[in-house]
């Protein structure tokens, strides 16, 4: 894949050394490591290794990525990994999507209190999905779900909301497949006030345990009172919950999902200039309808930086999550027991591979289209004894 011509690596190597100390003593040591490894990825820093083709004698030099889920440039080899995972998962049958968004008063309380409120975000949304299914009056049936966060609008400002891919249809507890009705899944007023409900209950529960901080403007809400009154105008209020019209069959969910499950804040595809002191990208304002809604931010590099940082997740928290009949170390086998009703074939089974053997690499050599294979790797911070025939070629894969 061709190298952007600019990389949000760019914008760190150049600036993000000054932005670290302009801003000691405020930056977590998991936003460190994020930047840090960035700025190294695709790096001699991180060492890599040599190809050559197996034709002609072009040779070239791959250095190893960051593998941090926050690079840019390393989530489009992840996601091609979880997909061919999920692939023999599909079923036969229409998927829908799901959005559910937090008020963004909560939104402003999740920026000092991520790992609590997301995982909150992550279960008042599953349990909506899960009771209103359940219920006769709607489908009556047991559904499965993958839910991915997402942490940004297309500027990057904090917009916490989860994303959900539903089947049509669920288990009865009699073994038997409800399919939902055609374009139809759940009704989106009624997932709303459900959703709303258990989420105040939540918020209210984790306060009352301790588990949520407050800084700044919102000192004053560690005050059960005072929470209990800056809640209450949201009891009201709509909450947004949204579904989309079904795919057009599974094959267009993995689709979907491949530029969904890995994606991070900004693309480096998104990015256009940066002078030094101020980055330019595209961002899609959802107020305006039609093409017309693509259009340029610019901002201050500080800010751009500062903006990329505050989507870092906490160490360890999982952003792609499996519910109900998806749901554990089980999910593999409640999958192949789907069959049956669903009149699917059984899974073919894995062929095992000669592991001794060398694979070539995903990318054909640029001069003759051949077999590219690696004869040699080297370890972070040290020079190959190979050298190549043409301009280093690193292989970059970018996501959108």
């Amino acid at each position: 894949m061709v190298r952007p011509a600019l990389e949000v690596a760019d914008v760190f190597r150049d600036h993000g050394a000054a932005w670290r100390d302009a801003n000691r003593g405020h930056v977590s040591l998991d936003q460190l490591k994020v930047m840090s490894a960035i700025e190294s990825c695709r790096t001699a820093a991180l060492g890599g290794h040599v190809a050559r083709c197996e034709d002609c004698p072009y040779t070239t030099i791959a250095y190893n990525s960051c593998r941090n889920r926050h690079c840019p440039k390393c989530q489009g080899a992840a996601a091609r990994d979880w997909m061919a995972a999920r692939e023999a998962e599909l079923l036969p049958v229409a998927y829908f999507h799901v959005v559910f968004t937090l008020p963004a008063a909560i939104g402003d309380l999740a920026y000092h209190n991520k790992a609590v409120i997301y995982d909150l975000l992550f279960k008042a949304s599953a349990e909506t999905m899960l009771a209103i299914a359940a219920d006769p009056k709607h489908l009556g049936a047991r559904i499965g779900i993958t839910a991915v966060l997402h942490t940004w609008g297309s500027a990057m400002t904090h917009h916490p909301h989860i994303h959900m891919i539903v089947p049509g249809g669920g288990l009865a507890g009699d073994g038997r497949w409800i399919s939902c009705r055609p374009n139809f899944l759940l009704p989106v007023r009624v997932l709303s006030k459900l959703f709303r409900r258990l989420m105040l209950e939540k918020l209210l529960a984790a306060h009352q345990a301790g588990a949520l901080k407050f800084f700044g403007a919102h000192t004053a809400l560690a005050d059960p009172t005072a929470f209990a009154a800056f809640l209450a105008p949201l009891r009201t209020k709509r909450w947004f919950v949204y579904a989309k019209r079904p795919f057009a069959g599974p094959r267009a969910v993995l689709a979907y999902l491949s530029r969904y499950t890995h994606r991070v804040a900004i693309s480096n595809r998104r990015l256009i200039a940066f002078d030094g002191r101020q980055v330019t990208f595209k961002f899609k304002d959802y107020r305006i309808e039609g093409p017309c809604r693509y259009t340029t931010m610019t901002l201050d590099v500080a800010e751009f930086i500062r903006r990329f940082l505050i989507h870092v997740l906490p160490r360890g928290f999982h952003r792609i999550r499996h519910y109900g009949l998806f749901a554990g170390n089980n999910r593999a086998k409640t999958i192949e027991e789907l069959r049956k009703p669903l009149n699917m074939a059984p899974a073919a089974a894995d062929q095992a591979s000669d592991i001794d053997q060398a694979k070539p690499l995903a990318s054909p050599c640029p001069c003759c289209g051949g077999r590219m294979f690696i004869i040699e790797t080297f370890e972070a911070g040290c020079q190959p004894r190979y050298r190549p025939t043409g301009p280093v070629i690193a292989i970059r894969i970018d996501t959108s």
